[in-house]
Order: structure tokens, then C-alpha cells, then sequence
């Protein structure tokens, strides 16, 4: 009898483990519908992965607020009517990178790690003034940015290792009516920190995503990078 018990035990877990990493379609705020009490969104058409990774006590990129910041570098191309941005930590299972995505020589180095991960909080900024790639690597350090959403902890996300939903999810609606709220060609960049009391370490999965292609988007750790880095 305590055998059945364990072992049903046992296989709750795995199964419980299972479901945690499972990352479900991203979808577009645009044409949501409610059916049922329930949500059903249309996939993201463009949908851009980064997967990372931070070594412990790394040093970040930038300490603001007094949070210790990284930041990915993103170029977008075209003016887009709504941008998704997800962040989760650890990177899961059930997604694997392909050769579409781009992935970090840290994350590839530490593949093996799966104890490392971190309560993920994001920003989505825009930086002002940057209208062409070939200006990035010359203008984005001292560039002034506009935050256009945050997000700490989303119900929509998977939870972590922990079993606290502590992964992140934003949809930016672009406004042109209004210049801070408009999404325009130019840089941007996901700022990720953690909001409570901890480091940031371990392998995470960002992914932009956006109801219209993006041809020639560009993601990058450094600025510098991002001209090469468009595909």
C-alpha cells in the first residue's frame, strides 16, 4: 500500500513538473474574444525567441531604482499595431531553440543547469531619436528611453520550479495619436530584473511577438550588434 502511495505520489510530481513547463501559444490582444467565460486569442503571426542566460553574480548591465537591470536589444523594422513581450525563468523544457532563434553562447555553455532561475519582472522601452539601423551602434548609449509597459507576475504563465507564478507577459497596443504610446520603427529593448529580494541568474526565454511580419527584425545582448544580428 505505501508502494501504490509513493509511487502515485511519484508520478503526480512528474506530471505536475510536466505542465509546469508547458508554454502554450502566445497570443495577440487584437481580435481577443470571449467565448464561454474563457479568452481565445489569435496567435502571434511574428514570434521572435531569445533564450539566455545569466551566470550568478553576473554584472548587469545597468542598476536602476537600485535593481540590478539586463537588457536585449531589439530592432524593429516596420511600425507595428501591437507588440507581445513574455519572459519566463527557467527556460523550459517542452521549447527547444531552432535555427530561427537566437540563443546566447552562455545559455548553449550552460544547458545543464536547471536549478538556476529568477522571479522575472520586464520592461518594453523605446529609445528616442533612433530611426535607422545603421544609428544604433552610434546613438543607443546615450539615447533617451520611453517605458511603454512593465509587468511582474502574470497569471498567464507557466510557474516556476517554485510553483509561484512569478513569469512575466505584456501586450502593448500601439496608439499613433499618441508619439510615447506609438509603436515606430526603431530601437527598443526588454529590461528584466527581478522584482523581489534575490539575483538574477539562471537561463531564461523572452520572446517578442507582434499580429503582422517583421522582416529584418534584430535581437541583441550589446547595441553594437544589432545591424549584424538582422535577419
Amino acid at each position: 500500500m505505501k508502494k501504490s502511495v509513493f509511487t502515485l505520489a511519484v508520478c503526480l510530481g512528474i506530471l505536475s513538473s510536466t505542465q509546469a513547463q508547458k508554454l502554450d501559444k502566445f497570443g495577440a490582444e487584437m481580435g481577443k474574444k470571449s467565448m464561454m467565460g474563457k479568452e481565445i486569442r489569435i496567435p502571434y503571426t511574428d514570434l521572435t525567441s531569445y533564450f539566455g542566460y545569466i551566470k550568478p553574480g553576473s554584472k548587469p548591465d545597468e542598476v536602476k531604482n537600485g535593481k540590478k537591470m539586463y537588457y536585449v536589444y531589439v530592432w524593429i523594422p516596420v511600425a507595428a499595431p501591437e507588440i507581445g513581450v513574455r519572459m519566463i525563468s527557467p527556460a523550459p523544457d517542452s521549447v527547444k531553440p531552432t535555427d530561427k532563434d537566437y540563443v546566447s553562447p552562455d545559455f548553449t555553455a550552460n544547458a545543464s543547469d536547471t536549478k538556476n532561475f529568477f522571479d522575472t519582472w520586464v520592461t518594453f522601452e523605446r529609445a528616442e531619436g533612433i530611426f535607422k539601423i545603421e544609428d544604433v551602434a552610434a546613438k543607443a548609449k546615450t539615447a533617451k528611453w520611453t517605458t511603454l509597459d512593465s509587468n511582474d507576475d502574470s497569471g498567464e504563465m507557466p510557474a516556476q520550479p517554485s510553483g509561484s507564478k512569478y513569469n512575466s507577459l505584456m501586450r502593448i497596443t500601439s496608439d499613433p495619436s499618441n508619439p510615447a504610446k506609438a509603436i515606430v520603427v526603431g530601437l527598443y529593448r526588454i529590461g528584466f530584473t527581478t522584482y523581489k529580494t534575490g539575483e538574477v541568474q539562471g537561463s531564461f526565454l523572452a520572446q517578442l511577438g507582434a499580429p503582422i511580419k517583421l522582416p529584418g527584425v534584430a535581437v541583441a545582448v550589446k547595441p553594437e550588434d544589432i545591424a549584424k544580428a538582422a535577419k
